[in-house]
């Protein structure tokens, strides 16, 4: 038993001292953002999945938007959408990064661009579209499930005391009253307007009729996109980048694109979690274990722009 408690302060002591000299190293090593980006470059960052929290996106963002090397950006999307809060915040981020950092953003996709995944391409300068690619999906959804008739049957009781008649609303153990069912669609309502707001705020050649008819959770291809002016140009990821250096004012042969190293794993990161997806941070370590019905049970009783589908299930 003493041999054991003795292994267990050895690894404890271990972890501890990986942390102390990683942090060393990289506080001696400086901005590592500026490895390999000796000349202009076009900034390159995925956008792919559900959006979950937005965390290692935005802090790439944030990181390489400062680099003054870096000229553009152009961002690859391919997304059904997520939660409320990060698309917003990723797109708030955008515009800061075009006005702040004056750096040019094109968003591109040739597969999904639907809901919070559209909702954070309204934040870039120009959006490029496969014609074939998914577009729209312009909406909120709120999710619940009643299971009870699955604990009748399963002989099981559950209840909640609360504090307020609202608060254990959207329980899965009870059907939803009328009033609660009206206070959850006065939610939607209110962050539908957001995003219909933004959507007419960004698109400024859309017609009334159009927004109007069109943002109603309806999916349409990229070319239908570019017709009715939710994209700008039908095009490839190429088109992208070269949307991107016209509006940075670079010529063809005066500029790289800039990958995002990926990080790589060695002792001194013992004891951390790694997340190389870059939205959905620990949820991607569960990818292989059902990923999907681990997001839905995460998005489910809370307003989500995300395109309804299999990835539910």
């Amino acid at each position: 038993m003493k041999s054991f408690f003795k292994i267990v302060l050895v690894i404890l002591a271990l972890i501890g001292l990986s942390a102390l000299i990683k942090s060393g190293v990289q506080s001696y090593s400086g901005n590592v953002a500026s490895v390999g980006m000796n000349s202009p470059s076009i900034l390159h960052l995925d956008l792919v999945g559900v959006i979950i929290n937005g965390k290692q996106f935005l802090e790439n963002l944030k990181t390489y938007r400062e680099e003054k090397n870096i000229k553009a950006i152009v961002i690859n999307v391919n997304s059904p959408g997520g939660a409320v809060g990060p698309s917003q915040e990723i797109y708030q981020e955008l515009i800061k990064t075009r006005n702040e950092f004056s750096k040019p953003i094109i968003c591109y996709t040739s597969g999904m661009m639907a809901s919070g995944g559209y909702y954070v391409a309204l934040g870039c300068d120009k959006i490029v579209v496969a014609p074939g690619a998914l577009i729209g999906s312009i909406g909120v959804i709120m999710s619940f499930a009643n299971l009870e008739k699955l604990y009748d049957w399963a002989k099981i009781s559950r209840y909640s005391i609360t504090s307020g008649k609202f608060k254990d609303s959207g329980a899965e153990y009870r059907a939803m009253r009328d009033d609660e069912k009206q206070l959850f669609q006065d939610m939607i309502d209110d962050v539908y307007k957001q995003f219909k707001d933004e959507v007419k705020t960004a698109r400024k050649d859309l017609t009334e009729e159009i927004l109007n008819e069109y943002t109603d959770g309806r999916v349409f291809t990229g070319k239908k996109a570019v017709e009715l002016k939710f994209a700008d140009v039908i095009g490839t990821y190429e088109t992208a980048v070269e949307e991107a250096a016209a509006l940075a004012e670079l010529k063809k042969d005066q500029y790289k694109i800039f990958e995002v190293p990926k990080k790589s794993r060695s002792i001194f990161d013992l004891g951390e979690e790694p997340s190389e997806d870059t939205i959905n941070g620990l949820a991607s370590q569960v990818a292989k274990q059902g990923l999907q019905k681990f997001l839905g049970l995460q998005l489910m009783n809370q307003p989500t722009y995300l395109m309804p589908g299999i990835w539910l299930e």
